[in-house]
């Protein structure tokens, strides 16, 4: 082979040239130009060269947007004998954010594997080899291109700044994440200490009382007609129907751009259907917002869907509905998104663990109840349908 790749997820490249000068040491020439480097034999004879890029998430973000996805995409398509195991390397290439190209003139031989393996367990990373095999840092296989499983006992990586973002402290967070830690350790679920604090109240771009309202009454609309989708009911009768009770209620530009893709669809998909129709849970954390519901229980059950529907459908208008709102403090909303966010990093610190949830939680109601929540306190200002579910 005359490539080498390897991924990583780092906080600083500052000693990635270090790394290289220490793996080259002996018997190669180094030059830099700019990020990149060239590795030369200093033999008068069968001289061999490497050409080393350096590419980071930060210098060449268009790289990363366009090869990241692209990635994942491949080995998702790939059958992998080990379902964990797939779920762990999408995880990790989820979080690259540093790329070292290696680049030969000629065939690498048996000393250059060497010390590219030995520049790969330097960086941490993951190697990638062109049929698609992927190495751990030891050189270890973690899956072959057909999905078997290679030897490697594999575990992601990834740094703090790429997970978690900067660190933001304020007395406020702090007070919040100690609550939010002490509910937690309460039920025997385990944290992590590290994990941010949420920003405080004044830093948020919180939603308008009546736009969550009426995302609220879109939502449980368009869950009606996915639900019908994934049991394999009427669809046009039912699209009819929901199409009618969104210009009821006047909420037709409230849907998000994948609940118009699914009304839209001749064929909808069903998992897009089963991922909307869980979102049931996303709708019950929007009410509890509105005060139409006393409270958020612990999340290891679902949501009184019966209750979810008359909240809703006893109204005539979306004014009627709009006068029953009472709508929960700032500080309210902000402990309760903190201590979802801290649980949803239990459940996948567990799932990755290859264990169930901690507590009997059900990490799919925790997910959407972060959604409603987080984008409700407009942590970044993010669409509906692209909150962010780091951990």
């Amino acid at each position: 082979m005359k490539y080498f790749t390897i991924f990583a997820s780092k906080n600083h490249i500052d000693d990635i040239g270090d790394m290289i000068e220490n793996v080259f040491s002996d018997g190669y020439k180094i030059e830099k130009n700019g990020s990149d480097y060239t590795v030369q034999t200093q033999s008068l004879f069968k001289k061999r060269k490497i050409a080393i890029r350096v590419s980071t998430e930060d210098a060449n973000p268009d790289y990363f947007d366009s090869n990241i996805p692209g990635m994942m995409g491949f080995y998702d398509r790939i059958p992998f004998a080990d379902e964990n195991r797939k779920e762990l390397v999408l995880t990790q290439i989820s979080v690259f954010n540093t790329v070292i190209a290696l680049e030969a003139d000629k065939e690498l031989d048996a000393g250059q594997i060497q010390l590219c393996m030995a520049l790969l367990s330097e960086m941490e990373g993951i190697g990638f080899l062109q049929d698609g095999t992927l190495l751990d840092s030891d050189g270890q296989v973690i899956v072959y291109p057909n999905g078997t499983s290679g030897p490697a006992d594999f575990t992601p990586r990834a740094c703090t700044n790429k997970i978690m973002g900067p660190e933001v402290s304020s007395e406020e967070g702090e007070r919040r994440k100690r609550a939010s830690i002490a509910y937690i350790q309460e039920r025997n679920i385990p944290y992590l200490e590290s994990l941010p604090e949420l920003p405080p109240i004044s830093d948020c771009l919180w939603k308008a009382q009546e736009d969550i309202a009426r995302r609220a009454v879109a939502l449980l609309i368009v869950i009606q007609y996915a639900c019908d989708v994934s049991q394999g009911g009427d669809l046009a009768e039912s699209k009819e129907f929901v199409m009618d009770l969104l210009q009821k209620f006047g909420v037709e530009r409230h849907l998000t751009e994948n609940e118009r893709e699914l009304l839209l669809d001749e064929k909808p998909a069903e998992q897009a259907a089963v991922n909307i129709a869980w979102q049931y849970e996303a709708y019950w954390a929007l009410i509890w917002v509105l005060g139409l519901v006393e409270s958020l229980e612990f999340p290891d059950r679902i949501c009184d869907c019966d209750y979810a529907i008359q909240v809703v459908s006893e109204c005539e208008s979306f004014e009627e509905f709009y006068q029953k709102i009472a709508m929960r403090t700032r500080e309210e909303i902000m402990d309760e998104a903190d201590k979802m966010y801290r649980l949803h990093w239990a459940c996948v610190n567990s799932r990755i663990n290859g264990q169930e949830a901690p507590a009997g939680m059900n990490e799919s109601i925790v997910v959407e109840r972060r959604r409603g929540l987080f984008w409700t306190i407009g942590r970044f200002d993010e669409a509906w349908d692209d909150i962010s579910m780091d951990t």
